[in-house]
């Protein structure tokens, strides 16, 4: 596939947007997987190469956060063990999906991911769900089973689709009791970096990667990811969730016209 070089600025624009986005909130795929749409990749392969693509950029954001993460071993393996094995699921699902049957369901995976992202806090505060225990401040094996539970569920979604991801590792995080912000984007980057890893494996041995657009996208969201871990600190997380949810409006309306 040839790149015009307005593709090539407008996936460079998006992956570096969706990387910083996703180190800071999540919500990065609402970027770039319309944005290889745009280039003429149908929506498939277009999702496939999007996971491929932000990767690198979540490792990157990972890396950065990687000392915070240091003393959470037990959460890590619980969750992201689930991680793995849902990531896994989603895309040998989406691998099964037939492109028209995907189209379809499109717009209505935005638009859920668009309304989790936009109340997801309201939701669950309204629901009181609080997994950690308040008297010694740890989260108990009960607490920590309905969570992988939760986790399992959001990484099927993840390896399946993925955009909104993000802030459903946030909501379950916060359930935990994380209410150290770069705590909970620290784990959240480790976590959507682990539902991705075997998605990505399986997306590259099904063949339908569109390497060339990927590959822009990928190094964009390097830059993006480690950068915007670095100045999350600084950043009102405030004006990220409404570029995220204006982003996410948008682009649902457009794939329900496109239709």
């Amino acid at each position: 596939m040839h790149l015009s070089v307005g593709n090539i600025a407008l996936l460079l624009v998006a992956g570096i947007l969706a990387g910083a986005i996703n180190a800071v909130a999540g919500g990065g795929t609402f970027l770039t997987f319309p944005a290889l749409i745009f280039t003429g990749i149908p929506s498939v392969p277009a999702n496939q190469t999007s996971t491929i693509a932000v990767f690198p950029g979540q490792i990157a954001g990972f890396w950065a956060y990687r000392k915070i993460l240091a003393a959470q071993r037990r959460l890590i393996i619980a969750l992201g063990g689930m991680s793995l094995i849902g990531g896994t699921l989603g895309a040998v699902l989406l691998l099964f999906t037939p492109t028209p049957a995907f189209d379809r369901l499109v717009p209505w995976l935005l638009l859920f991911a668009t309304i989790i992202f936009a109340f997801g806090n309201q939701l669950r505060q309204r629901l009181g769900l609080r997994l950690v225990r308040p008297a010694t401040n740890e989260v108990g094996t009960g607490a920590l089973a309905k969570a992988a539970v939760l986790q399992f569920a959001i990484a099927i979604y993840g390896g399946f689709y993925g955009a909104g991801a993000g802030i459903l590792e946030l909501a379950v995080l916060d359930m935990l009791g994380l209410d150290n912000i770069h705590l909970a984007n620290a784990f959240k980057m480790i976590l959507t970096t682990a539902f991705n890893t075997l998605a990505v494996f399986i997306f590259i041995v099904a063949g339908k990667i569109f390497w060339a657009a990927g590959l822009v996208t990928a190094a964009a969201t390097i830059v993006g990811g480690y950068g915007g871990a670095l100045v999350a600190q600084r950043l009102p997380p405030a004006w990220v969730r409404f570029f995220v949810i204006g982003i996410g409006v948008l682009m649902t309306i457009y794939f329900f016209l496109r239709k």
